[in-house]
């Protein structure tokens, strides 16, 4: 039986830094596409504001919440599905789901 130290460079790089920067780019790439979405919403919200203040549609606070709610819960359900997924690649998966949330605070 071959002796395998846990802390060697090779076992450090495969078992912590490799889920790290995977979970680092996924987290990076996940905030700029959140940004990138909350702009294109923002911005057909602004276009409905005037579309209604020109009479060319009617817009209801209630329909414009339910929507919104029906966003946040898609991008929350998302998120979760991605850090569940992220665990899955080392044994407790604290270095990739570390690696998404450093990666998503700088992104």
């Amino acid at each position: 039986m071959e002796n395998q130290d846990i802390l060697s460079s090779t076992a450090l790089i495969g078992n912590v830094g490799e889920p790290f920067l995977l979970g680092f780019a996924v987290g990076y790439f996940a905030k700029k596409m959140l940004r990138f979405l909350l702009f294109l919403g923002g911005g057909i919200v602004v276009m409905l504001f005037i579309a209604e203040y020109y009479g060319v549609i009617h817009l209801s606070d209630s329909q414009l919440l339910h929507y919104t709610d029906s966003a946040a819960s898609a991008a929350k359900n998302s998120s979760d599905y991605i850090v569940e997924r992220l665990s899955h690649f080392s044994t407790k998966g604290i270095s990739a789901t570390g690696g998404f949330l450093l990666g998503f605070k700088m992104g």
